[in-house]
C-alpha cells in the first residue's frame, strides 16, 4: 500500500487547502517522467473513457496506476532489508469517477498468474511476453531491460491495460523511506485493531486495541503476513486498504486540513517521495475533490481466486472481468450501495463487488470492499 496512500492523502483527501500548498512545493520536490514513448501505440490501447454527455458538469474521469517501487538500498535497504534490483509489491488502480463523486481503488495481486506482454524500455530494447507469469514480473522485467523506474512503470502500465481494457492516464510510485515520512508528517495514524498483530519477519508487534502507528509502525504493518492468517498476500491487501482508509479519514477528519505547519510538513513528504508522470495533475485533481467525502473511498482487491495449479498463486474470476467493464465504463464498483441498478455488463450475474459488513482490519476476500468511512479511529 506504500504507494497508493501517498497518492491519496496528497490528491484524494487534502481539498482546496492542501491543493493550495502543493502548488507552492510541487515543482522543487516532485520527480517527473515521461513514459509516453514506452507504451503501445494509440490505437492498440484501451479507448479513453468518454465523459457522460447528459451530465454537463462532468469532466474527464482519471485513472491512475499507483506503484510500491520496492528499492532496497540506502535508506530503503534500512527499513526494509537490503535486496539487490527492484520490484514492486503493490499495485493499485485508482480511479476518479467522471463528476467527481466517487473514488475508487482496486488492488492487483502480486501473485496473478496472467498475461504479460513484450514491453518496449529504455534505450530501444524490450522484455519478453508471456502467456502465464506472475502479475508482479512485469515491473522487474521492465526495470532489468531498461534499468529505471520509468521503464518498470511503463510495462506495467502496458501489463494493466492489457488484462483489464482500462486505459491508464499515468502512474505514481513512491518507496519505503517515503511511506514512513508521510505518516509521521501526519503526526501518526490512529486506528482500531480487532485483534494482535505480531509478525516477526516485518518487525510487527501490534496487540488488539487504539493505537495511534507511527511511520516504522505503518510499513511494519504494510509488510506484514507471514505469521498472521493464512500467510499470503490476499489478506495483506486487505490490511493495507484498511490502513490506507485510515489515513485518509486522518487528513479528511483529524485536523490535518486545518492545521497549516502539518499540512505543509505533508505536503512536502508527500512531494519528495513520488516519482510521477509528466501530464498527470495532481493539484487540479486535489481541488476537484475537495467535495469528496469518507464513504466516497472506495477499496477493494480484485476478485480472484487459489490457481488450481499452484496454491501459492491466485487466478482472476469472473467477477474480476466485471469489476473492470465497470471501471471502464465509469459505473460504480459497488451498485448496491449507491442504489444504482447493475450495468449491461452483469446481467445475469451477481455484483463483482459487495460490501463488507466485517471490521476492516479482518481478513477480507478478494471482491470485498470497504470505504474510508468503515474505519474507527479508537475501540
Amino acid at each position: 500500500m506504500r504507494g497508493a496512500l501517498l497518492l491519496v492523502v496528497a490528491s484524494v483527501a487534502t481539498g482546496v487547502a492542501a491543493a493550495a500548498a502543493l502548488a507552492l512545493h510541487w515543482d522543487d520536490n516532485i520527480t517527473r517522467v515521461d513514459e509516453s514513448d514506452l507504451l503501445a501505440a494509440d490505437r492498440e490501447r484501451p479507448p479513453a473513457a468518454e465523459p457522460d454527455p447528459e451530465d454537463p458538469d462532468a469532466g474527464d474521469p482519471v485513472t491512475l496506476l499507483l506503484l510500491g517501487s520496492d528499492a532496497r538500498d540506502g535508506r530503503n535497504g534500512e527499513i526494509g532489508g537490503h535486496a539487490e534490483g527492484r520490484r514492486s509489491d503493490v499495485a493499485i488502480v485508482l480511479h476518479v469517477s467522471a463528476d467527481r463523486s466517487r473514488v475508487e481503488l482496486v488492488s492487483i495481486p502480486r501473485d496473478s498468474m496472467v498475461a504479460i506482454p513484450a514491453c518496449r524500455v529504455t534505450g530501444g530494447g524490450s522484455t519478453r511476453a508471456s502467456s502465464s507469469a506472475q502479475f508482479n514480473e512485469a515491473f522487474s522485467r521492465g526495470w532489468d531491460a531498461g534499468r529505471d523506474l520509468v521503464s518498470a512503470a511503463s510495462c506495467t502500465m502496458t501489463t494493466v491495460e492489457h488484462l483489464t481494457g482500462v486505459r491508464l492516464d499515468g502512474f505514481v510510485a513512491v518507496d519505503f523511506a517515503g511511506f514512513v515520512d508521510v505518516v509521521d508528517a501526519m503526526g501518526g495514524v490512529p486506528v482500531c485493531l480487532p485483534r494482535d498483530l505480531d509478525d516477526e519477519r516485518a518487525r510487527l508487534h501490534l496487540t488488539a486495541g487504539t493505537h495511534v502507528l507511527d511511520g516504522a509502525q505503518a510499513v511494519a504493518l504494510t509488510r506484514a503476513r507471514h505469521d498472521l492468517s493464512d500467510g499470503s498476500d490476499t489478506y495483506r491487501m486487505g490490511r493495507q486498504q484498511a490502513l490506507l482508509a485510515a489515513m485518509t479519514t486522518k487528513v479528511l477528519h483529524g485536523g490535518v486540513l486545518t492545521d497549516p505547519p502539518r499540512l505543509v510538513r505533508l505536503v512536502d513528504a508527500v512531494t519528495s517521495s513520488l516519482t510521477i508522470s509528466k501530464d498527470v495533475d495532481p493539484v487540479g485533481l486535489a481541488y476537484a475533490l475537495r467535495s469528496v467525502r469518507g464513504e466516497d473511498v472506495t477499496f477493494v482487491t480484485t476478485p480472484s481466486g487459489p490457481d488450481p495449479r499452484n496454491d501459492a498463486r491466485v487466478v482472476w474470476t469472473d467477477d474480476a472481468d466485471q469489476l473492470w467493464d465497470r471501471v471502464a465504463a465509469d459505473e460504480p464498483i459497488v451498485a448496491a450501495a449507491t442504489g444504482d441498478e447493475p450495468s449491461s455488463t452483469d446481467e445475469g450475474s451477481d455484483e463483482p463487488v459487495t460490501a463488507s459488513d466485517g471490521d476492516p482490519f479482518d481478513d477480507r476476500r478478494p471482491g470485498v470492499a470497504i470505504t474510508s468511512a468503515d474505519t474507527r479511529s479508537a475501540c
